[in-house]
């Protein structure tokens, strides 16, 4: 699969039952559908939280085409006191966090069961892009 925003081939990473494409040129994580549920544990809480934030929020960044479909995905923000902005495929096939974005949602979504085991493994894996810069 192909990176969205530099177009380089993602490797892909295991964790449990989940596979993750990362793009080692830019640190975005690809998530195909289901599986930041599978992550959290808890789809509902997921739901929630994923879809509370304003995205108005979100159109100061450009759009990005979704890997699979290679339509251009919507811009969505999270709830949480520190919202994410990240990209969602329009046909729900998937997920797209630029670099540090998927560590940062986990974190502040730490409290759904799951969310901090999984936080601490892209710690590991990513040491040096597991946190998002303030704006």
């Amino acid at each position: 699969m192909e990176c969205p925003v530099c177009n380089e081939t993602m490797i892909i990473l295991e964790y449990q039952d989940v596979e993750v494409d990362y793009c080692v040129a830019c640190h975005g994580v690809w998530l195909d559908a289901g599986e930041l549920e599978l992550l959290f544990g808890d789809r509902a809480l997921t739901d929630g939280f994923m879809t509370a934030g304003d995205d108005l929020r979100a159109a100061r960044e450009a759009a990005r085409r979704c890997p699979i479909c290679e339509k251009k995905m919507a811009k969505h923000t999270t709830g949480g006191e520190a919202p994410v902005l990240y990209d969602r495929c329009t046909r729900g096939d998937g997920l797209w966090f630029d670099a540090g974005e998927l560590q940062a949602v986990l974190e502040h979504g730490s409290a759904a069961p799951g969310g901090e085991e999984v936080s601490r493994w892209l710690r590991e894996m990513f040491p040096e892009h597991g946190r998002t810069s303030p704006e």
